[in-house]
């Protein structure tokens, strides 16, 4: 039953939207004047792209833990991947970027390895990055609403509430995808206004119908069994969590938009977490 229960919670949350109108973001990071933390991270990912080593100097060499677990330990794991990537092909476009005390998170459109769209997480220790998480999905969509994996609202509000929309949207998630309490879903939304980013449903109501017949015609399942990690800045909230989906273990990165203290607004990406034995760390997937 309750397997039931929060595979109709998670069509609801993908699936479950309004008619609001596009909004397109079209320039690069522009949600908000950059802290120091934040300019480092943006400047370390678009060295993805241009190759530059300078940014490179805000990871701690000697104790850089890496939860990549495609990538070797350490910064020489991280300068691994990189070069193997062919020259001139990685293109990296970060759309959103966030602090939570020593904890910046950003939202990316990527071509590493071919498109995906990423989250990455970094730790900061004494003005240096310690650590670092990401979520990958390739790249889909546009969804049929017309609404990419990136696109849509960019701009961060209500700095004093960020700590009582953390505790909205971890509730949500605790209450509506991990334990399928689905008569508490209503209370979280203002009506049908939530718009929809996951590249598979559109905004409308109807995507809720349509989400559960494909999900049960498949006999696809999907179960968000812990949450890990909740980090928000304002009006933004991101929440780590582990499950299954199809009977596979997967990492779950999904960011919402609280607006007026409802969820307004959703981003996600999914990912497959290898069997332990294609591992290339030790530090596993969340390790928070």
């Amino acid at each position: 039953m309750k397997a039931l229960k929060t595979t109709v919670a998670i069509a609801a949350v993908i699936g479950f939207a309004s008619c609001s109108p596009k909004i397109t973001n079209t320039s690069q990071v522009k949600n908000t004047t950059m802290s120091t933390k934040k300019q480092q991270v943006a400047s370390l990912l678009k060295a993805i792209e241009t190759g530059a080593a300078e940014p490179i100097a805000v990871i701690n060499s000697n104790r850089y833990t890496q939860h990549n677990l495609g990538a070797e330990d350490g910064l020489a794991g991280f300068g691994k991947v990189l070069q193997q990537l062919p020259k001139g092909s990685a293109k990296v476009n970060t759309v959103r970027v966030f602090e939570d005390g020593n904890y910046v998170f950003a939202h990316t459109d990527y071509n590493f390895f071919g498109p995906k769209i990423g989250f990455d997480i970094f730790r900061f220790e004494d003005g240096k990055i310690v650590e670092h998480w990401d979520n990958l999905q390739t790249t889909a969509g546009p969804n049929p609403s017309g609404h990419t994996m990136t696109d849509g609202t960019t701009t961060i509000t209500d700095l004093d509430k960020t700590e009582v929309n953390k505790r909205l949207v971890r509730n949500f998630v605790d209450d509506i995808l991990v334990n399928g309490e689905m008569e508490k879903l209503a209370g979280y939304f203002n009506g049908d206004n939530y718009i929809q980013h996951n590249p598979l449903i559109p905004d409308q109501l109807s995507g809720l119908g349509k989400a559960l017949g494909e999900m049960a015609k498949a006999g696809i399942t999907m179960n968000y069994d812990r949450i890990h990690q909740v980090l928000g800045e304002g009006n933004f909230v991101l929440v780590v969590s582990e499950g299954q989906l199809g009977g596979k273990h997967n990492s779950f990165y999904d960011l919402f938009r609280v607006e007026n203290g409802k969820v307004a607004e959703h981003w996600d990406t999914i990912e497959e977490i290898p069997a332990k034995e294609q591992w290339k760390n030790n530090n596993g997937k969340f390790g928070f």
